[in-house]
């Protein structure tokens, strides 16, 4: 898809629309992304791509190599287990600050929000569950109202999202995940209980986690065949 001349800035175009190609997978862990071809493929000059790329250099989505120049990323379950085990400690305290730290006003948000998800997200597409669940990210880390945390919590969810979106695409998980976030919703916005509401955030991440080593090992197997 080429990006119109007028989007502004043409950086963040770009950078979102590589993104969602690494994401969706257009563009596969390893390949190599040379500034000819992408100028072509997104229709915009070598000083563009350069500042896109090293957009997502910073969110890990992309690697410099030398000798070899800017390919995809490729994580290791190794790395995978890492980044979810970091990712599980912000969210847990995620919840924990909602719980201390939202107005009653954004309990009620979330509260609202989570009982919307029964279209967007439980009976949804894959499009309105992504939506749906960076809404439900965006009020709780506004109620927990900590800027340092959603920065770095940013950073990890742009390094996991290709397997958040498998997740969005695997009716059990939905149907598990939904269950999750109601947990998170109760102990968080309703009981405001933060170490419930920690835990809750926690378990939700730690089963996440499983199942995105899952989804890599199995991907992983099935290109060697």
């Amino acid at each position: 898809m080429k990006v119109q001349q007028h989007a502004a800035p043409l950086r963040k175009e770009v950078a979102r629309l590589l993104r969602t190609d690494i994401l969706e997978g257009a563009l596969s862990p390893g390949q190599r992304l040379t500034e000819g071809l992408l100028c072509d493929r997104y229709g915009v000059s070598r000083t563009v791509i350069r500042e896109a790329l090293r957009q997502l250099e910073s969110e890990r989505l992309i690697s410099v190599l030398p000798n070899r120049g800017p390919i995809v990323t490729v994580l290791t379950a190794e790395d995978i287990s890492a980044i979810y085990e970091v990712r599980r400690c912000l969210e847990g305290l995620v919840g924990e600050l909602f719980a201390k730290n939202a107005t009653d006003e954004q309990a009620r948000q979330l509260i609202s929000h989570v009982d919307s998800m029964n279209s967007s997200y439980l009976n949804g597409d894959e499009a309105s569950r992504g939506a749906a669940k960076e809404e439900f990210y965006r009020l709780l880390l506004a109620g927990a109202g900590n800027p340092v945390l959603e920065a770095n919590l940013q950073t990890i969810h742009a390094r996991v999202g290709i397997f958040r979106h498998y997740a969005f695409i695997d009716e059990k998980r939905v149907a598990l995940s939904m269950q999750e976030l109601r947990s998170i919703v109760n102990a968080a916005a309703v009981e405001r209980d933060p170490v419930a509401a920690r835990h809750a955030c926690e378990e939700h991440i730690r089963l996440a986690g499983h199942l995105a080593v899952l989804e890599h090992e199995q991907r992983a197997a099935a290109s060697t065949h």
